[in-house]
């Protein structure tokens, strides 16, 4: 018998390749019915006023990069990683492949793709350790309209090991060079979500808080430790605190910080100008005694050793969704959970 042929897509948010793609990212980001939940003749409304006045902003903070987001070039070197990592056995060979959410490369071309070189089946990796309905299921929905063949979907390594001792290792390196100070007070920095959609059920900002804790039990005992969201957009109540909160704060108690961009695994937009710009301006305008960024996994051996090792064990795994460990990760009451509605329809 030949080895099944698995196609490992990592699935990430995607982002602009240039100026002229800003606006239409912006668009295909906003039009997402998990985004933004109207009826669709509104939402394309809503989708196309937020694309058009958003963009002149956006292109000035995409220039800041180079004109376009890194986010593909940052993706394909995992992608190599990984693929380095997936040896071919007896019973499976492994291709992986990258498909973007709102821009190129999409899901379509990563479903042609995978097709073109025979895939028996897919194994669905979203590069976002932590789930969400808006993020791992708005992927999962527009994989399974352009891959018909037989997929599963890794839907969350909140904890995984790999993802901890990645961001403990960032962190560990940025405060050594950085001079090692006392006591620093770490900002696990996550994008923010809408309060509606966790009161809803989705788990996002619970597994953030686990990743969380995975992180701060390789960390030194005596640090200080927030959890704060980034990224707000529009009028509606989001999760909190926010990260500028959490500077001003440090502002107020005369404290340095290190923020660890924890729900990241690339440098995008939200850390290399956010981050890296945005909010070291704030520090620095409050004296912070220090402002320290911690980089993001990317390919850091124990990340990708992470993921190939999700990669093996999904493939004894019967279900067509499931955590890293196969296990549901999440409580009861969070019902946006995929492996908690899989056991409600069992």
């Amino acid at each position: 018998m030949s080895a099944r042929k698995v196609a490992v897509v990592l699935f990430n948010l995607g982002g602009p390749d240039g100026p002229d793609a800003v606006r239409p990212f912006l668009f295909n980001l906003f039009a997402d019915k998990r985004i933004i939940t109207a009826p669709a003749p509104v939402r394309l409304g809503i989708a196309t006023l937020i694309s058009v006045t958003r963009a002149p902003g956006a292109r000035k903070n995409y220039a800041l990069m180079g004109g376009g987001s890194p986010i593909v070039p940052e993706t394909q070197a995992q992608l190599d990683a990984l693929q380095a990592r997936l040896a071919p056995t007896t019973t499976h060979s492994f291709r992986v492949f990258m498909a973007m959410r709102y821009w190129k490369p999409f899901a379509r071309d990563a479903a042609d793709a995978a097709r073109a070189w025979g895939a028996d089946e897919a194994l669905l990796l979203p590069l976002y350790p932590q789930f969400s309905t808006t993020t791992t299921a708005s992927a999962d929905d527009v994989w399974r309209k352009v891959f018909r063949g037989p997929s599963r979907t890794v839907c969350c390594y909140p904890t995984a090991a790999g993802v901890a001792r990645a961001h403990a290792d960032a962190i560990l390196a940025v405060w050594k060079q950085g001079g090692s100070p006392a006591r620093p007070r770490v900002l696990f920095s996550a994008h923010g979500l809408p309060q509606r959609v966790v009161d809803a059920g989705d788990p996002y900002q619970w597994q953030v808080e686990q990743t969380v804790a995975a992180v701060r039990a390789l960390l030194p005992p005596d640090w200080e430790f927030r959890t704060c969201y980034q990224s707000r957009v529009g009028p509606l109540q989001w999760i909190g605190p926010s990260t500028e909160d959490s500077i001003e704060e440090a502002g107020r108690d005369g404290v340095g910080v290190i923020v660890s961009p924890i729900a990241f695994v690339s440098e995008h937009i939200e850390t290399l100008v956010e981050l890296d710009i945005e909010y070291a301006e704030k520090a620095h305008a409050l004296s912070l005694p220090f402002y320290l960024r911690a980089r993001t996994p990317g390919v850091a051996d124990a990340f990708i050793d992470g993921l190939a090792a999700a990669v093996r064990r999904a493939l004894d795994d019967a279900q067509g969704v499931a955590s890293d460990t196969g296990a549901r990760l999440c409580p009861g009451k969070f019902g946006a959970c995929p492996m908690h509605a899989r056991e409600v329809q069992a």
